[in-house]
């Protein structure tokens, strides 16, 4: 499936984040998109010295071609500007949706000129199916109590139903 997405990727010469949870899988994983696309991409994790980091960065925004960065979710979910890519492939599921959104939002910045494709890759009868129902099911449970509209609908409330939501009443 990662090969297929890949090759789609590189016919139209966009470029890609590949998320994994694991840092011991980010070269590997580098390694199969090399043979995929036929040319470099970078990795980058938490073991990657902070000079190097802005080295990567600047070098997949630049304008020569630069397919893919594999990025560990804890190195690379927050504080990144990967807007050249307009494809994300979260390779296997994080366990909070939370952190998945913020890996994702690398290539959703202000700069992006493109559509952004997300994928989640999930293996069928495996640990990563019942961590995708898990997700879901945590994302439906945000939903139902806070609604579609994300934390917005806080600063939606008068000052006195603020106020009786947060007092605390004693019985």
């Amino acid at each position: 499936m990662l090969r297929d997405i890949c090759e789609a990727i590189y016919e139209k010469r966009e470029r890609v984040i590949v998320f994994t949870q694991f840092k011991e899988i980010t070269e590997c994983l580098a390694a199969f998109l090399e043979q995929v696309f036929g040319r470099k991409g970078h990795v980058l994790h938490g073991g990657t010295p902070v000079a190097k980091r802005g080295k990567i960065v600047e070098d997949f925004q630049g304008e020569k071609y630069v397919p893919f960065i594999v990025v560990s979710v804890k190195a690379g979910g927050t504080g990144l500007n990967l807007t050249r890519a307009n494809h994300v492939i979260h390779f296997d599921r994080w366990w909070n949706p939370a952190v998945e959104n913020q890996a994702t939002d690398r290539a959703f910045r202000i700069g992006q000129k493109k559509d952004v494709v997300v994928h989640k890759l999930v293996c069928q009868g495996t640990i990563e199916e019942k961590i995708d129902a898990m997700i879901e099911s945590k994302k439906e449970l945000a939903e139902n109590v806070i609604g579609s509209g994300g934390e917005k609908w806080i600063t939606e409330l008068s000052n006195d139903e603020l106020m009786s939501m947060l007092k605390l009443e004693m019985k």
